[in-house]
């Protein structure tokens, strides 16, 4: 590796990236077990919900008022919804790997969420249409962004075939990670809300 690739590699910021529930924190694992150091308060403490832990910064939600932290993220990774994408200063270069997740599969999983915590979830043919809209334009969206490279993943691949799906991010990241430490990270039983296959 020369010293250009290095320096490039320092200087850009790594994102995971998506809908709620559509498998972030498992990434987020897997990326830091895979070497990239992981940004994050351990604010929001493991649970029933997400056993391995949340992996999320706080400060990321007020990126509208306040990107004064940016530049420490640097060659690290961070957790970010996807609605804040828009947010990201264009001064930076990312590298974002974008959870992708079957809806029924991500709104049953928030709901049983909710439900612990006591509270209601939106009807889901109007939450699915939220979603169809914002995706169809973020979309859009970041193939127009220069400074982003995207790697979209799905989660019923990640845990169907880890290291497949884990060699295909190594190469994304040009082959720097540690692809059987990012594979066992991957544990199907926390895949508790998966759709039933279809019949044939």
């Amino acid at each position: 590796m020369n010293a250009e690739t290095v320096r490039d590699r320092d200087e850009e910021i790594v994102v995971v990236s998506g809908l709620p529930r559509s498998g972030t924190s498992l990434m987020m694992q897997m990326l830091d077990k895979g070497g990239i150091e992981a940004v994050s308060d351990g604010q929001r403490t493991p649970d029933v919900d997400n056993p391995r832990g949340y992996y999320e910064f706080e400060v990321v939600k007020k990126i509208k008022d306040d990107v004064s932290w940016i530049p420490e993220t640097r060659g690290k990774v961070f957790k970010m919804v996807s609605q804040l994408l828009y947010d990201l200063p264009a001064s930076e270069t990312y590298r974002v790997v974008f959870m992708q997740r079957d809806f029924d599969e991500m709104l049953t999983s928030q709901e049983k969420m909710l439900a612990r915590l006591g509270r209601p979830s939106a009807p889901r043919d109007e939450i699915k249409r939220a979603f169809t809209q914002h995706l169809d334009r973020l979309y859009a969206w970041l193939e127009k962004q220069p400074n982003m490279h995207v790697l979209f993943v799905r989660h019923h691949d990640l845990v169907a075939e880890p290291r497949a799906q884990s060699e295909r991010i190594n190469a994304f990241f040009g082959g720097r990670l540690d692809v059987d430490a990012m594979v066992d990270a991957v544990d199907p039983s926390l895949y508790r809300n998966r759709k039933a296959e279809a019949a044939g």
